[in-house]
């Protein structure tokens, strides 16, 4: 298997530090986010992974020349950005299977990459998080604070896609996935979801996720 990490992002929420690296490299507990990310994947069997990258490339290129990783890795650079769609038409030229993954390069989970193989062209979804407490009411008086993070039955794209390679010419030259692609296939009934209950997901992108990411992340992978 392959997998595509769109890593093209300036990360400017997590200024200064991206001033001076780009964001695949800010670490947690003192290994980047990509390198996380790319052991995780290699749990799942991926042999190669392409970067999709734009901002501050040498950086990350030079960090892997220096590790033995362990796994194939391969860069697809954009000169301007390309959007998420067409961070992977680009660099869905590089891959030769019928199928591959799509990795966003802020995400930290331990989503079972096997299960979201079942279906075809699919997204992993988890339940919708909130960040504040919520109430729990009868009428107007309170009955009871929940701290829980979930919301049971809502649903959240994770950011992990199982596509087919066939796909790719339907992608747009520049633009998001999510805006162009998946809401037409979706219409078309084409598209398709696993859903994954009681999972660890973090999308690093503040200083509060990189926090609370660093807490948990050597139980995640």
């Amino acid at each position: 298997m392959k997998a595509i990490i769109l890593a093209g992002g300036r990360g400017k929420r997590l200024k200064p530090i991206t001033d001076f690296v780009p964001k695949p490299l800010v670490p947690i507990k003192n290994i980047p986010i990509i390198e996380w990310q790319i052991k995780y994947l290699k749990k799942f069997n991926v042999s190669e992974v392409i970067i999709c990258t734009g901002y501050k490339t040498k950086m990350i290129e030079n960090y892997f020349k220096m590790k033995n990783i362990g796994i194939k890795i391969k860069y697809s650079i954009e000169k301007t950005p390309l959007g998420t769609g067409g961070a992977i038409k680009k660099a869905g030229k590089m891959i030769n299977e019928k199928s591959f993954f799509v990795l966003n390069g802020d995400t930290i989970t331990n989503i079972d990459l096997n299960k979201l193989k079942k279906k075809q062209n699919s997204i992993a979804a988890i339940e919708l998080r909130t960040q504040y407490g919520i109430l729990e009411t009868n009428n107007e008086k309170i009955l009871r604070f929940k701290e829980k993070k979930e919301i049971p039955d809502t649903w959240m794209n994770a950011g992990i896609y199982y596509l087919q390679k066939e796909i790719l010419k339907e992608l747009p030259t520049k633009g998001d996935i999510e805006k162009t692609f998946f809401p037409d296939y979706a219409k078309k009934g084409k598209l398709n979801t696993i859903k994954f209950k009681n999972t660890k997901w973090y999308s690093v992108d503040s200083f509060k996720d990189m926090e609370e990411c660093s807490l948990e992340i050597e139980k995640i992978i």
